[in-house]
C-alpha cells in the first residue's frame, strides 16, 4: 500500500501561507489576550483574581451595564428612524432621493468621534447653539456630555445602516405580496406591520447586531463626551495604557469579556437569521408611487429634517476649520490659519494615514481574493475554517484588537511596538472582513467554466486564476476595498492603542487635539478626513455603478 503524497501546488502553498498569517496575526494574539486575563498582577501566576475583581466591584460592573444600556438604546433608536426612512424611500417618490441617499451614506461612513466633536462645537459648554440660547433667550441647554450625548451621536451615525439594509430587503419583496395583502383588506399601517415588517425582520436583526456592536465597541465617542459615564472601551484603554491604569492583565480580562459577549451575540443572531430567513424572488419589484397628500408631507418633512440633522457634524466641522483662532479660542473672522498649523505640526499624521492605509488596503485586497477563492472554488473543511477565522475581526472590538496585537507582537520576539508595521497589521486584520465578503460575493457570480476553458486552452490553473478569475473579480473586490479604505483612514479604536508620536494617524491626531482644546487644528484635520471620505465614496459609486452601500 503506497502512501498518498501531498502535492505542493500554488494553492496548497497559498493555503499554508494564509493559515500562517491568520495564526500569527489573529489567532495567536487572541490566545495571548485570553491567557493574560488569567495571570496575576505583579507575579504573572495563573489566577481568577482579575475576573473576580471585575465582577465584585461596582465601578466595573457599572461600565458593562452602561455599555449595554447605551448600545440597546441606540439600537432601538436607529430602528425607529431607519425602518420608516427605508419604507418612505422605497415605496414613495421622494424629491431629491439620490442626493438624500448620498447624504445618509456620508453620515454613516464618517467616524463617530468626529460626530461627537462636532456636537461639542454645537452644544458643548461653549458651543454655538449653547451660547446663542443662553445669551439671547436665557435658556440653559441640556448637556451634550454623558449618556444622552452618546446616544445622540451614535444614533445619527448608525441609523443609515438600518436604512441601507432594510431598503435592500424591501426591494426584494415581490409587489404581488403587497397586492394580495391589500386585496384581503390589509392596508395602511396594518399592511406595514402585518406584512412588510415580518418579511424584513431577519434583515432588521442582522443590521441591529451591526449597530449594537458598533456602539458597544466605539472608543472615540465615549472618550470625548462620556464624562462620568464609564463604558467598556474607555475602561479598557485607561486600564491598559493610562498612567492611572491598573494592569495590562486586568485590561486583558476586561477585553476577553467583551470578545465573549460579542461572540455570543453574533452566534445568537446567526441562529435566529438562519432559523427565520427565507428566499424572495422579486419578479415584480416595488415601484415608488406618489403618496397621498398628508402622507407625502409627513414623509418629506421627516426625511429632510433627518438628513439636515445628520449632516450637521460635517457642516459644523468644515465651517469651524476656517474660523480664526486666538490662543485656541475661536474669534470672529475666517482664515486658513488652522490648515497652516496642521500642515506644520501634523503633516506626519496626514502622511501616515494615507501611507499606512494604502499598504493595509493592498494587503487586504490580496488576502481577500486568495481567501475568497479558497472558500468558493476549493471548498473543504479547512478552507471553510479559514474563511470563518478571517471574518472573526468583524466581531472583535477595535480597542480589544489593538490590545491583542500589542500584547502578542509588541514584545519579544517581534518587538513591533512603536513601529509602523504594528499599525499596518492592526488596520489590515481589522478591516479584512469587509473586502473579503465583497470578494466572495463577486466570485459566486463568476462561472467556473470560464476558468476551465482557459485551462483547456493550455493555461495552468494558477495562470488561469490571474488571467481570468482575478480580472473578473476586480470590480467587486475594488468596491469592497474602497469601503475598507474609508474605514481604515477613519480608524481610531485600535490605533489609539498602538500609536507613538512618530506613527500617529489623523484620527489619533484629531482625538489628541480635541483633548488639548486645539479646536481649530482638530476641525482642520477632521475636514481633511471628511473630504477624503466623501471623495472615496464618489469613487465607490463610480466603480460599483450604484448609489447603495452594502456591508
Amino acid at each position: 500500500m503506497t502512501r498518498k503524497r501531498i502535492s505542493f501546488d500554488f494553492w496548497t502553498i497559498v493555503t499554508i501561507g494564509i493559515i500562517g498569517i491568520l495564526a500569527l496575526f489573529l489567532i495567536y494574539p487572541l490566545l495571548s489576550l485570553f491567557l493574560d486575563g488569567f495571570r496575576e498582577v505583579g507575579t504573572g501566576r495563573w489566577t481568577l483574581a482579575n475576573y473576580q475583581n471585575f465582577f465584585s466591584r461596582r465601578f466595573y460592573t457599572l461600565a458593562i451595564t452602561n455599555t449595554f444600556r447605551v448600545s440597546t438604546t441606540v439600537t432601538i433608536a436607529t430602528i425607529a428612524l431607519g425602518v420608516p426612512l427605508a419604507y418612505f424611500m422605497t415605496f414613495y417618490k421622494i424629491r431629491g432621493k439620490s442626493v438624500l441617499q448620498i447624504l445618509f451614506i456620508i453620515s454613516m461612513m464618517s467616524p463617530a468621534f468626529i460626530g461627537a466633536y462636532s456636537w461639542i462645537l454645537v452644544s458643548g459648554r461653549s458651543g454655538y447653539f449653547t451660547v446663542f440660547m443662553r445669551d439671547v433667550f436665557g435658556v440653559q441647554m441640556p448637556s451634550i456630555y454623558g449618556f444622552g450625548g452618546m446616544v445622540l451621536v451614535f444614533t445619527l451615525r448608525l441609523y443609515p445602516f438600518i436604512f441601507m439594509f432594510v431598503s435592500g430587503a424591501f426591494k426584494k419583496i415581490d409587489v404581488s405580496l403587497v397586492e394580495a395583502a391589500e386585496g384581503l383588506g390589509c392596508n395602511g399601517i396594518k399592511r406595514v406591520y402585518g406584512v412588510l415588517v415580518p418579511l424584513v425582520t431577519p434583515t432588521i436583526v442582522s443590521a441591529s447586531l451591526l449597530v449594537f456592536m458598533s456602539a458597544m465597541a466605539d472608543f472615540g465617542t465615549p472618550a470625548l463626551i462620556g464624562e462620568g459615564f464609564p463604558v467598556m472601551p474607555t475602561l479598557i484603554y485607561f486600564e491598559f495604557l493610562s498612567e492611572m491604569g491598573g494592569s495590562a492583565f486586568f485590561a486583558a480580562a476586561i477585553a476577553t469579556i467583551m470578545v465573549v459577549v460579542t461572540t455570543i451575540l453574533f452566534i445568537v443572531q446567526k441562529w435566529y437569521v438562519n432559523r427565520k430567513s427565507f428566499t424572495m424572488t422579486a419578479m415584480r419589484s416595488i415601484q415608488p408611487v406618489k403618496a397621498k397628500p398628508l402622507l407625502n408631507v409627513i414623509a418629506h418633512v421627516f426625511i429632510y429634517i433627518l438628513a439636515a440633522i445628520s449632516i450637521i457634524p460635517q457642516v459644523v466641522v468644515v465651517i469651524s476649520s476656517f474660523r480664526n483662532i486666538d490662543r485656541q479660542v475661536f474669534v470672529p473672522g475666517f482664515s486658513f490659519n488652522s490648515y497652516r498649523n496642521v500642515f506644520n505640526t501634523a503633516l506626519n499624521a496626514i502622511t501616515n494615514t494615507y501611507v499606512f492605509s494604502l499598504i493595509a488596503i493592498l494587503i487586504i485586497v490580496i488576502l481577500s481574493m486568495l481567501v475568497a477563492y479558497l472558500a468558493v472554488r476549493r471548498k473543504s473543511l479547512l478552507t471553510s475554517a479559514i474563511d470563518t477565522v478571517a471574518m472573526f475581526p468583524y466581531i472583535v472590538p477595535g480597542a480589544v484588537l489593538g490590545i491583542t496585537i500589542l500584547i502578542s507582537l509588541g514584545g519579544s520576539p517581534f518587538f513591533l511596538i512603536g513601529t509602523p508595521a504594528i499599525l499596518i497589521i492592526s488596520l489590515a486584520i481589522r478591516r479584512l472582513p469587509f473586502t473579503l465578503r465583497s470578494s466572495t460575493a463577486i466570485l459566486y457570480q463568476i462561472n467556473p467554466n470560464l476558468e476551465e476553458a482557459s485551462i483547456s486552452l493550455g493555461d495552468t490553473p494558477t495562470k488561469s486564476f490571474f488571467k481570468v478569475t482575478a480580472k473578473m473579480m476586480m470590480p467587486g473586490v475594488l468596491s469592497g476595498a474602497i469601503l475598507s479604505w474609508i474605514m481604515l483612514i477613519n480608524e481610531l479604536s485600535s490605533s489609539i492603542m498602538l500609536f507613538t508620536a512618530r506613527t500617529r494617524t489623523m484620527s489619533v491626531a484629531i482625538y489628541n487635539e480635541v483633548i488639548r482644546g486645539n479646536n481649530g487644528n482638530a476641525a482642520a484635520l477632521a475636514t481633511i478626513l471628511t473630504a477624503t471620505t466623501v471623495v472615496s465614496l464618489f469613487i465607490f459609486f463610480r466603480v460599483s455603478g450604484t448609489k447603495d452601500v452594502s456591508i
